[in-house]
């Protein structure tokens, strides 16, 4: 039987406030345990909660810019359950009356657009964390994130492979960094999500029974767990067995998935309003005001960079997947004189290269942008080859300065005085005979293969430094 994967991501997004949701305890990361936990965080007897007014704010961004209905009014609730780093007994989450309403957003795989439903995203607030390293018979507590503003973006079952999932993902990263809403750093818990997979005979518009894939931080991570997890379901069905609901956990050193509970139904959760809360109300001047100061998006960016700098769809679509890369790129760019293509060529080649190599990020590359274009600038105006430039970009990369310096104390400046390359080119000749009789004796269509022997010869005669273009037209002319 042809199996269709049927899969919808549940996105937990930690918001960019500089106190938590309800409280004003810190948000800042790497805090010792149970030190960033206020009594409200705690739940403790006679506290009450204060909505923070900018994780909602922040909420409104994100539903403007994938275009998703805002709610006028939204309702907090109290979604109950019990559970070690859950303080208070529940978790304050929107249910019925979230702020943002169905929106949608474009994702592109393979070349194909593909518009992907979002049925929500609510505001709420995080529960602590179970450790449970260094101790030998019992587990920790850190309720320094319990309070932790989040926002929950709900998709629709819409995507139907491990790629389209991964690219979702992506493309909602993306967004709320380019919104400054989120730091999006999957390492310490910002942004993280529960996938949804459920598989049916193709044909079929029925859901089949869904299993919930909890926690996964990071893009890999999330393909390979559908991936397995799509084979696991595909062996139980085709083996006369059946899917049960439940909750699983994504073990990446052994690349499975394992049962970490039966799922629970919302009923189970006994939502209710939250009567320490007032419901929410947005009007319609702080929508505009909002609208007003939404920034430049990925998509629009993407077009932007097609239409002023001449790049291809793909280029511009790698190029500002990142703000901060897109940043990086135009900053190049205007140190480079406007030269887009070389700059776009050398950030997705050597730097990209460098950069995962050292496992580092574009906001802390040795090589800032500017330098990275003067150098570019010394390629076009023929100081250096672009073969040489790659000696010079390791030599910026280990802290060796600025091209300019790195060309002087390296002696790498490209030769370009014609009567000495004219002499070279003349022994380059003298001393292969016989390559220059084939070469002479060849259709100019294989002459052209042919002539690469001696810009060989005199490349390697000058170590690299002789300019390219012009021993191609000095070796032609002598050859003749």
């Amino acid at each position: 039987m042809e199996w269709e994967t049927v899969i919808g991501l549940e996105i937990h997004c930690q918001l960019a406030t500089r106190s938590k949701i309800f409280s004003g305890a810190s948000t800042t990361y790497g805090a010792p345990p149970n030190t960033q936990a206020c009594a409200v965080d705690l739940g403790l007897p006679g506290v009450l909660p204060v909505l923070n007014r900018e994780a909602v704010t922040m909420a409104i961004k994100f539903g403007l810019a994938v275009d998703a209905d805002i709610a006028e009014r939204s309702v907090f609730a109290r979604k109950n359950y019990f559970y070690p780093d859950l303080p208070k007994g529940y978790q304050i989450s929107q249910y019925e009356l979230p702020v943002v309403g169905r929106g949608h957003i474009d994702i592109e795989v393979d070349g194909t657009l593909k518009t992907i439903g979002i049925t929500r995203a609510h505001l709420e607030e995080d529960a602590g964390k179970s450790a449970h390293e260094g101790f030998a018979d019992r587990t920790g507590i850190d309720l320094n994130r319990a309070g932790t503003p989040l926002l929950e973006i709900v998709s629709e079952p819409d995507m139907r492979s491990a790629a389209e999932a991964v690219a979702y993902m992506k493309k909602i990263h993306s967004l709320v960094t380019y919104l400054g809403i989120s730091d999006g750093n999957m390492q310490e818990g910002s942004f993280r999500c529960d996938a949804n997979v459920s598989l049916r005979p193709r044909g079929e518009e029925t859901f089949g029974t869904r299993t919930e894939l909890k926690n996964i931080n990071s893009f890999r991570f999330v393909e390979q767990a559908i991936n397995h997890e799509v084979e696991r379901q595909m062996d139980i069905l085709e083996d006369g067995g059946s899917i049960i609901q439940e909750t699983r956990l994504f073990d990446p050193d052994r690349n499975e998935t394992r049962s970490m509970r039966t799922k629970e139904e919302a009923n189970d959760y006994r939502y209710f309003p939250d009567p320490d809360l007032l419901p929410v109300v947005v009007d319609r001047e702080l929508l505009v005001a909002l609208q007003s100061k939404l920034p430049e998006l990925p998509d629009q960016k993407r077009q932007r960079f097609m239409d002023d700098y001449g790049l291809s769809r793909y280029d511009s679509g790698v190029l500002t997947a990142q703000r901060a890369l897109a940043d990086y790129f135009e900053n190049c760019v205007q140190s480079a004189d406007g030269e887009a293509k070389l700059c776009a060529n050398w950030i997705m080649g050597e730097l990209s290269a460098a950069l995962n190599r050292d496992d580092r990020d574009i906001s802390n590359s040795p090589v800032t942008a500017d330098m990275l274009g003067q150098m570019i600038k010394r390629i076009t105006d023929n100081t250096i080859s672009g073969k040489i430039a790659k000696q010079v970009f390791e030599g910026m990369w280990n802290g060796e300065g600025n091209a300019d310096r790195i060309i002087s104390d390296r002696g790498l400046k490209q030769m370009s005085d014609s009567g000495e390359l004219e002499k070279l080119v003349d022994k380059v000749i003298s001393d292969n005979p016989q390559q220059v009789e084939q070469y002479r004796n060849s259709p100019e269509d294989k002459q052209k293969k042919l002539i690469g022997f001696f810009v060989g010869q005199l490349m390697k005669a000058t170590a690299g430094k002789a300019n390219p273009q012009q021993v191609n037209e000095l070796l032609r002319e002598a050859l003749k």
